[in-house]
């Protein structure tokens, strides 16, 4: 009986271990949204992206929604969803919404640039075949937006004006999930 109870709770720490390695790379809690520097403003800001390419509040003008995935180059889940948000940021187009990701680790604490992380973060580019922008957070991590996350991937969203829009999402999802959840946002946003 007592081999039987050992094996139990084997299965059970192993389950409680699969969850949280494919739902998120780190905690799950969640930061509060909108930071920024307003009421839910990103405010003005200036990043790269891995290939050197500038990017700013601008990038958001053309769109109506602008779902902005956070990831980092060591987490799993984060790189297994990349092809299915090159997909819908594709799909998705037509319907004035664009997708963004930023490196986390492309930066370390004290706001230097990894290089090995930039590098990670263009074979991935190159692997999955995204061709939306990989940016590098800047200094201000995006007006303190990017400050304690600290579980990957995270995703937000933006609206034309750069204001942060509806929910804060934690962990991946498949490309059929972000279609609904995108469905349900850009309702917030026209």
């Amino acid at each position: 009986m007592k081999g039987k109870k050992n094996i139990l709770w084997l299965l059970v720490l192993c389950s409680l271990c699969c969850l949280i390695i494919f739902t998120a790379c780190g905690s799950t809690e969640e930061p509060a949204a909108g930071k920024g520097d307003g009421a839910g403003s990103l405010g003005d800001f200036t990043m790269k992206d891995v290939t050197g390419q500038s990017y700013n509040r601008e990038m958001f003008a053309d769109y109506d929604l602008t779902l902005v995935n956070v990831f980092a180059t060591w987490c799993g889940p984060c790189i297994q969803e990349i092809p299915d948000l090159e997909r819908l940021s594709s799909e998705m187009a037509d319907r004035s919404v664009q997708v963004v990701g930023i490196v986390l680790d492309a930066v370390d604490t004290s706001g230097s640039e990894d290089e090995e992380a930039i590098e990670k973060a263009k074979l991935l580019a190159e692997h999955t075949g995204a061709t939306y922008p990989f940016l590098i957070p800047d200094k201000g991590y995006l007006n303190g937006r990017l400050e304690g996350i600290n579980a990957v991937p995270e995703t937000f969203f933006v609206d034309k004006n750069g204001n942060i829009a509806g929910e804060t999402y934690s962990g991946s999802r498949s490309l059929e999930e972000w279609k609904e959840i995108v469905e349900q946002e850009l309702k917030g946003v026209q």
